[in-house]
């Protein structure tokens, strides 16, 4: 059973990872990131609509592990955040959300800054 998720997610990982990538290719960005911008849109749209169909159909345990997990998830993992944020605002969990959104902002910003900052020094 766990050798047969990890063979969708896998698959599912590598085709959202190739679309990505093509989405780069395609759409050229010079002075503003509008590559990253449309796959993080489209990928929190695409994981809205498939999270609809999942949550009505007990039977799409795979299909929920190969394309929200492995498609989204190689395609970007914006869109499972948007999830998450969604689904806490749905529970009216709404401290939670902001609270979520913030530190996720705040923290993986830093976190960038600071490995770039740590593996660029001489």
């Amino acid at each position: 059973m766990i050798g047969k998720n990890i063979l969708l997610v896998a698959l599912g990982g590598m085709l959202g990872s190739i679309s990505r990538y093509l989405c780069t290719v395609i759409i050229k960005h010079e002075s503003f990131p509008y590559a990253t911008l449309t796959v993080n849109i489209v990928g929190s749209f695409l994981i809205g609509c498939i999270m609809a169909i999942a949550t009505k159909h007990d039977n799409w345990g795979d299909w929920r592990l190969f394309l929200v997990t492995g498609i989204c998830g190689g395609f970007t993992t914006f869109s499972s955040f948007s999830w998450e944020c969604m689904n806490m605002l749905q529970h009216q969990k709404y401290l939670q959300a902001i609270l979520y959104v913030l530190v996720s902002l705040l923290m993986g910003f830093t976190a960038t800054i600071t490995g770039y900052w740590l593996l660029k020094q001489p």
